[in-house]
């Protein structure tokens, strides 16, 4: 979803067509022609910062939990991770266009904290787009956790944390680093970028990721 569409209502959204799979080459067609830097994927300019050790390539993952591009896009991502080499470190960063988006990257910095993500990173999306709660503000959201077991008090005291709020404010420094327009997108090890608008379709944007890690591996950061 692009940045111009978040002004949409949530019903407008959840009615956004889907990618155009049709558009999608084989993985052989895909493997035989060479991905294009400008049209497939951006270089950029600057490197942006990476947290991933020596010898690993740093694949992000922008997302929102609200969106509903990043609601199909999740079980193609974790389907792509487990199959990912082992020099491949993932991580998801949530993206804020708008301060309304704020309490949603805090809750993924709560649930990664609390060491939930695996458990409810998925159940944050099914909440949003299949049971469909708002979950667009601290409350709802405390409201939420404490039906997903976590301690209300627990939940908020680290919402309002100082390393939440660090984290929030680096995960929006990395997402101007990469120029984010739209999500889902990815990052690449600090000097890529591609999302469906680049790649035609996120199906292919992971193609051209495993193109761009064979590209990043053995080079310094």
């Amino acid at each position: 979803m692009q940045r111009r569409e978040f002004s949409l209502s949530a019903a407008s959204m959840a009615a956004a067509t889907t990618w155009g799979a049709a558009l999608m080459p084989t993985a052989a067609q895909a493997q035989a022609s060479a991905f294009k830097d400008g049209a497939d994927y951006l270089t950029l300019g600057k490197p942006a910062p990476t947290e991933a050790s020596a010898g690993q390539v740093e694949v992000v993952e922008f997302f929102w939990y609200s969106c509903p591009h990043c609601n199909r896009f999740e079980p193609l991502l974790d389907a792509w991770s487990k199959k990912a080499p082992k020099d491949v470190t993932l991580r998801r960063v949530p993206v804020s266009f708008r301060p309304d988006f704020e309490p949603q990257q805090r809750l993924y910095y709560v649930l990664e904290g609390m060491g939930k993500v695996d458990e409810l990173h998925k159940k944050v999306f099914n909440a949003i787009h299949v049971d469909k709660q708002l979950l667009n503000t601290a409350e709802l959201l405390s409201v939420w956790a404490e039906k997903q077991g976590i301690s209300k008090a627990k939940f908020v005291e680290m919402y309002n944390s100082f390393s939440v709020s660090t984290k929030v404010r680096k995960a929006t420094q990395l997402q101007d680093s990469y120029a984010v327009d739209g999500v889902p997108a990815l990052g690449i090890n600090g000097r890529y970028f591609t999302s469906g608008t680049q790649a035609q379709t996120m199906e292919r944007a992971l193609q051209v990721a495993d193109y761009l890690i064979g590209q990043s591996r053995g080079k310094a950061r």
